[in-house]
């Protein structure tokens, strides 16, 4: 045991256990993906492009205000404007995963806000300081809030409220004692609030004492641009994927930080050096020839991560299907069959699943309403213990969830915080030949279409008697082999001919009909 722990103080930890964060700088964008053992845990990409507004502070302009809605749009400087709910332009109670901390005699008490009250506060024209929320999705703008809160490395502070909080993420009674006792010597400004991260975990006093120094520092620079700023402004940028990833990720249990660009390293360990002195020699650039995403596997492991069809260990499959309106996850048995314990095997193939599930919802980004059909057990206890090792999986992920017990259909429901788009919808786009179906049509269909086209095209143009149709090789070897009886049948009852011709060009499903001679399309 001792020896274990003084490999692990030395970082010479087997690779199988270690934990590292491997971070690929290019020209377009910016990769970084979480290893734990060498299996992706986390993946995370950016591009200058597309770079996610959410977190973001704007000095916004009231652009109109709609009752019916019970919403506000606001004109944040972006390509439209963005979406304020009544309940987002209220002071918000903390989030369920925080516990409130009373504060006593301290917290100065704010003037209650009701929705009724909103569009009197902010009527069209006016100023308002709002934080981008949930990004802009699709043809959706940006939804946005009043309750603009500053993450730090230890703790969250909230300038417009004087709540007080610690993450219920941290489970240990002792720990979150210390943390309250900690919290109340902290020198908070009044009227403002704060809450310990999970991240704060055993960490000294004058860690928190630095972060909110820093916070608070960051606030009052907002405060001053607030007041010189005309709207629509920018106040605030969320870091980029670096900055981020050091700010939520960098934990001791992180063995290395491995990044193939050299300014990048620098500046990750200045970051670094400023939380802990000791974490620097964590930072190692990559310089081998080997593209740092092929020396630890990473591009295999996306590659797999983001097929429609994930397999399990077992045998057993996902099929995950993102729609417009939810994701469904498939769950299969596959070439799992098990034994002669068909209950057994079954709840193995649903606990492995559901490991999985909690992965790729964090690896995809995937957010909104989820549906996962398990597949069916009989015993309650049996569908209770998956749901309960779904949620102990959920515990890392930093997206807010809500899980519903499986119902009688053996569905389980979920819902995931959606910031924005989910990383499959960014890297691909809509196949211009299926249009997004997945599928094409079967030589069988593409024959039947063809043979109904050609009657319509000979009925309309009676003086047209020599055809040439031009289509996929494939299509036409099905129209030579298995229907060329028909094609017959039907040069004789219109009186004509008909030429073929292969082009391997075409689509599958793209076909073009001719006039023989002149060569013009015949619609």
């Amino acid at each position: 045991m001792i020896l274990e722990k003084i490999k692990n103080f030395l970082g010479m930890k087997k690779r199988g256990d270690r934990k590292e964060i491997v971070i690929n700088i290019e020209p377009l964008e910016q990769r970084v993906a979480m290893l734990e053992g060498g299996v992706l845990e986390e993946f995370s990409i950016e591009r200058d492009s597309d770079r996610s507004i959410s977190g973001n502070i704007y000095k916004g302009k009231i652009h109109n205000v709609e009752p019916a809605l019970k919403a506000l749009f606001v004109d944040i400087g972006v390509d439209k404007n963005a979406f304020l709910h009544y309940w987002d332009a209220m002071p918000a109670a903390l989030d369920a995963g925080v516990e409130r901390i009373e504060r006593g005699g301290k917290a100065a008490r704010s003037k209650k806000i009701s929705y009724h009250d909103i569009p009197k506060l902010y009527p069209s024209g006016s100023d308002i300081i709002v934080q981008v929320s949930k990004g802009p999705i699709g043809t959706k703008g940006a939804r946005i809030t009043t309750n603009i809160s500053l993450a730090g490395r230890y703790m969250v502070l909230m300038p417009f409220t004087d709540q007080f909080g610690i993450s219920r993420k941290i489970e240990d009674s002792k720990e979150r004692q210390r943390l309250r006792k900690i919290l109340f010597e902290l020198d908070v400004p009044d009227g403002m609030g704060v809450i310990l991260r999970t991240a704060g975990e055993g960490m000294k006093a004058r860690f928190f004492v630095r972060d909110l120094a820093i916070l608070v520092e960051r606030w009052q620079k907002i405060s001053q641009d607030l007041e010189q700023a005309k709207a629509p402004a920018l106040l605030l940028e969320e870091p980029d994927i670096v900055e981020r990833t050091v700010r939520d990720f960098l934990t001791d249990d992180i063995d290395r930080i491995v990044v193939d660009h050299l300014e990048t390293a620098e500046h990750i360990k200045k970051l670094v050096g400023a939380i802990s002195k000791r974490s620097e020699k964590k930072v190692v650039l990559h310089q081998e020839p080997v593209p740092v995403f092929e020396k630890y596997q990473v591009n295999k492991q996306v590659e797999n991560a983001f097929r429609r069809l994930v397999w399990l260990r077992s045998g057993a499959y996902l099929v995950i299907d993102e729609t417009e309106a939810l994701v469904a996850i498939d769950v299969n048995t596959g070439r799992n069959k098990g034994g002669n314990d068909t209950e057994n095997t079954i709840l193995n193939t649903n606990l492995e699943a559901a490991d999985e599930v909690a992965r790729q919802l964090r690896l995809r980004n995937i957010g909104g309403l989820i549906i996962v059909d398990f597949i069916d057990m009989k015993a309650r206890k049996d569908q209770n213990e998956v749901v309960r090792r779904f949620k102990e999986h959920l515990k890392r992920d930093k997206a807010k969830t809500h899980v519903l017990p499986i119902s009688p259909l053996g569905i389980m429901e979920m819902t995931r915080q959606r910031v924005q788009e989910s990383i499959s919808r960014s890297l691909y786009m809509e196949c211009p030949a299926c249009k997004g179906r997945g599928m094409v049509k079967t030589p069988e269909t593409m024959s039947v279409e063809i043979q109904r086209e050609i009657s319509r095209v000979l009925g309309k143009y009676q003086d047209t008697h020599d055809l040439k149709i031009i289509l996929h090789p494939k299509v036409l070897d099905r129209l030579r082999t298995e229907d060329e009886a028909l094609l017959v049948d039907l040069e004789r009852k219109f009186a004509s001919k008909l030429v073929f011709k292969s082009d391997h060009n075409y689509h599958f499903e793209e076909y073009k009909i001719t006039h023989a001679e002149t060569g013009d399309e015949l619609k």
